[in-house]
């Protein structure tokens, strides 16, 4: 290890996870970013850490993949010396179905990336973890678990899922210091939101009771947050960052 702690941060490239990359290297954090298709965007996001001071690598992987996943690891080991914090955002289509149209397939297509991805990468990184009695593993879920969209029943189970995966795993890891968190954004528009007429993003942001959208470093913050030491005694939680859209 270099002294500095690692991150590795999945689907890293855009939107979320490149805000969340910044935001562990801007406190200190190397990072690996993680990414499958847009290679482009990586390299100009390890080039803005890199120019402010941090360290940061690319590694392209697609994170669903057993075979994959075990030659990321084996790459993210030798270029950093070992995984302290294990960031699992990478994501898929979620296109609305109805339920007369969902297959079955639909469903193991949103568990790929929400239940398979991250048991797959904390099964690599808990190894290393346990060896140094310390790891951070934050998942980023969704608030959608609370709010139930129609047409989004299999995306809406596979994030249920991943918050089930975190509780669990906080109570079975906690003894060796390493905490589960998950962060469960609300609708925080990124390129990936590009072509959603202004209207509809207004009617949401309306009966937001904040007022208005939240942006990529707002969820972040609360990751890198969960990520440092200042969170050492918080396991097993979900932070919901969605302007209290889903207040009881």
């Amino acid at each position: 290890m270099t002294g500095r702690r690692v991150a590795l941060v999945t689907g890293a490239s855009r939107g979320l996870g490149a805000a969340v990359s910044a935001a562990l290297a801007r406190d200190g954090t190397d990072v690996a970013i993680n990414y499958l298709r847009d290679g482009g965007t990586a390299e100009a996001l390890q080039k803005e850490i890199t120019t402010a001071g941090g360290r940061a690598a690319l590694f392209r992987a697609d994170v669903t993949d057993e075979a994959e996943v075990d030659d990321l690891y084996r790459r993210v080991v030798a270029a950093f010396g070992g995984v302290d914090v294990l960031v699992l955002n990478a994501t898929g289509p979620q296109p609305d179905i109805p339920i007369e149209e969902l297959r079955w397939q639909d469903v193991l297509d949103q568990l790929d990336f929400f239940v398979k991805s991250p048991l797959l990468l904390t099964q690599k990184a808990i190894a290393g973890m346990k060896q140094r009695g310390f790891g951070r593993i934050v998942h980023v879920g969704s608030d959608v678990v609370d709010l139930g969209p129609p047409q989004s029943s299999a995306y809406v189970a596979a994030k249920a899922a991943q918050l089930g995966l975190t509780r669990s795993w906080a109570r079975e890891l906690g003894r060796y210091g390493i905490t589960v968190n998950l962060v469960a954004p609300g609708w925080i528009p990124t390129d990936r939101h590009e072509g959603i007429p202004t209207g509809t993003k207004d009617e949401y942001a309306e009966q937001v009771p904040l007022g208005h959208f939240g942006v990529p470093t707002d969820v972040a913050e609360a990751v890198a947050f969960l990520a440092s030491d200042r969170a050492a005694f918080i396991t097993g939680q979900r932070i919901t960052v969605n302007g209290g859209n889903t207040l009881t």
